[in-house]
């Protein structure tokens, strides 16, 4: 009776020790902490805690266990190249985690966002875009005809993109680009779109890798500026690694490099 009582307390005793392991794998545990880690990582990832998700964790765990007593047995972790990786792929982890350490501590505010909104604004202020359309040909000879034909009158601007211009985005609209900042163009392009003013065609053909382009503008107008709540995703983005960028500088100028 007394030896029966003991069991019964060993077993009481071992029982949450056990319960801790959600299997072992040739006596290797693999333990509930682990596979809510596991689970963890994946949930901010952008999955859904459940049981199917907690069961999938489970067996693969399972076999990256097995997989890896096998390579361990094969000898494969001694391979110069494989313990180059492994350690390559540490200080990568090691990295990221260090920058998304950096972030949480230093969190973009709300005045930051705010203060370069206004900056990229007032930058902007006085700016226009363009309604350009174009043609584009693959030689001056034939952008020089075209031209002559629409400035004298015989050739429609239309009729020439869409029989001529080597441009499938635009030839079948007759050449329209539609709205856009002049940043948007190579810079020859821009430079001719920016010269002329509502209404005007280039006068004489503008050469770019693409070819040769009779360019028109057909009209102009300031850009417009987003409202900060469209915007605030790029911009938070845009400070979060500008942060990264200063973060990383001040690191490896305080680094003794020899």
């Amino acid at each position: 009776m007394k030896r029966f009582i003991l069991l019964v307390a060993a077993c009481v005793i071992a029982a949450p020790a056990f319960a801790q392991n959600v299997a072992t794998v040739n006596g290797k545990p693999i333990t509930q902490k682990s596979l809510d880690q596991f689970v963890k990582l994946l949930v901010s990832q952008g999955a859904t805690d459940s049981p199917q998700l907690r069961d999938q964790v489970k067996q693969e765990m399972i076999n990256r266990q097995v997989f890896v007593q096998a390579a361990e047995k094969a000898g494969v972790a001694k391979q110069a190249d494989v313990q180059t990786e492994v350690e390559l792929a540490r200080q990568g982890i090691l990295v990221r985690a260090l920058m998304a350490d950096y972030l949480q501590k230093h969190p973009v505010t709300d005045k930051q966002v705010q203060d370069e909104y206004n900056e990229v604004k007032q930058q902007q202020a006085g700016k226009l875009e363009y309604k350009v359309r174009h043609i584009l040909v693959p030689d001056e000879k034939t952008a020089n005809d075209l031209l002559a034909q629409i400035k004298s009158g015989k050739l429609k601007f239309d009729d020439a993109a869409k029989k001529e211009s080597k441009d499938p985005g635009s030839a079948q609209n007759g050449g329209d680009l539609g709205w856009a900042p002049a940043t948007n163009y190579v810079p020859p392009f821009a430079q001719a779109v920016t010269s002329l003013k509502k209404g005007e065609l280039a006068e004489k053909p503008v050469q770019t890798q693409y070819g040769w382009h009779i360019i028109e503008v057909e009209d102009t107008r300031p850009v417009e500026f987003p409202p900060l709540d469209q915007v605030r995703p790029q911009l938070e983005e845009m400070l979060r690694q500008q942060l990264l960028a200063d973060y990383q500088k001040s690191l490896r100028e305080q680094a003794k490099v020899q």
